[in-house]
């Protein structure tokens, strides 16, 4: 062997022959030693160069269940009758609990009765919410127009007498529960027989979502819509997406885990309920993409090979060094590129 040749055998870590020490799959060089010329004594692991797409991404620890509580409170004269269980379920016209042995059904909307409704031409947000309501349940009143009419007090009046209330034709504050949609009964604090005006229950969603607490100066890039992915305690991964990035900071995380960081509530969403269907709390994991490179070059980390003179390289069984440019590492996976680097070309991998 010449010692021009000799020389450019020393660029190659000895990995197969030596078994030196790996740091995120590229050989470190030692000047002193040469690769073993004896292949039949070293059999080879070979991998090949794929097209793929590469992700980065953070982990933030969350809780699955169904969001956070809000509470609800009772309007209005009367006592309480009857009461519901935890975990029940209620919607649109359907009645969450009763007062002086009459229903209490459930309303959607923003905006609680804060008077009573009835006399003719009244105008508000609150008339608009009723109308909405009967409408969506069938009572059309024609046009909607935020005002207490003649048709709509005779909507009201047909829907009443179904939904087991006098049919008055009028509403007032706490004859009916406005939620901003379907809500599970979360817990419930008041018991039969106390005043109906006051605290009654606590609600949440009826679709579970994960909340996790994020530092804030790591909810920047969390918008809502972004694609997330949710780890479930079995390890199966599922999509999800941000569906509401918090704007108050609070010092205790949801779960009282004693961290008094400064947090804000970050809520992601299963977009497929079934994905979770099994599941009714748990902790889990969401992993938030942070950087992606789409169809490139990538190998096993272990493919790579440092040289002396700097830079990594890849090896074709039997073939000569073919130095590589080196991106993203994700996954195990490093992305390259190169003058013949391409998909499917065979390269020597570390041994398993």
């Amino acid at each position: 062997m010449t010692r021009r040749l000799q020389r450019k055998t020393t660029v190659v870590i000895g990995v197969l022959a030596l078994g030196s020490a790996v740091t995120f799959g590229a050989v470190a060089l030692t000047p002193h030693r040469r690769a073993s010329a004896r292949p039949e004594t070293a059999p080879v692991q070979v991998t090949t160069v794929i097209r793929t797409d590469l992700s980065d991404s953070r982990s933030f620890d969350g809780t699955l269940g169904h969001g956070r509580p809000r509470p609800l409170k009772g309007t209005g004269k009367g006592v309480l009758t009857r009461l519901p269980g935890v975990g029940t379920v209620a919607t649109r016209g359907e009645s969450l609990y009763r007062v002086n042995d009459r229903p209490v059904p459930v309303f959607y909307g923003h905006t609680p009765l804060f008077r009573k409704l009835g006399a003719a031409h009244v105008h508000g947000s609150d008339v608009a919410m009723v109308e909405a309501n009967l409408a969506a349940l069938g009572y059309l009143t024609g046009v909607p127009n935020s005002f207490m009419t003649p048709a709509l007090r005779a909507a009201l009046r047909r829907w009443q007498s179904k939904a087991g209330l006098p049919a008055t034709g009028t509403l007032s504050p706490g004859q009916v529960a406005v939620v901003p949609g379907p809500v599970r009964v979360g817990s419930v604090q008041a018991q039969p027989g106390d005043p109906a005006a006051g605290p009654i229950m606590t609600v949440t969603s009826t679709t579970k979502v994960v909340t996790m607490p994020v530092d804030p100066t790591e909810a920047d890039g969390l918008k809502a819509g972004a694609a997330v992915t949710v780890v479930r305690p079995d390890e199966r991964h599922i999509r999800a997406k941000v569906t509401s990035v918090g704007t108050t900071v609070h010092g205790d995380a949801p779960g009282g885990d004693g961290d008094d960081s400064p947090k804000l509530n970050v809520t992601v969403t299963p977009l497929h309920g079934r994905d979770v269907a099994g599941l009714d709390a748990a902790s889990v994991r969401v992993l938030v993409a942070t950087e992606k490179h789409a169809n490139v070059l990538a190998v096993p980390v272990g493919a790579l090979l440092a040289l002396r003179e700097g830079g990594y390289a890849v090896q074709p069984p039997g073939g000569g060094l073919m130095p590589v440019r080196t991106g993203m590492f994700a996954r195990e996976l490093v992305e390259i590129s190169g003058p013949g680097i391409v998909a499917g070309l065979k390269v020597v991998t570390a041994a398993s």
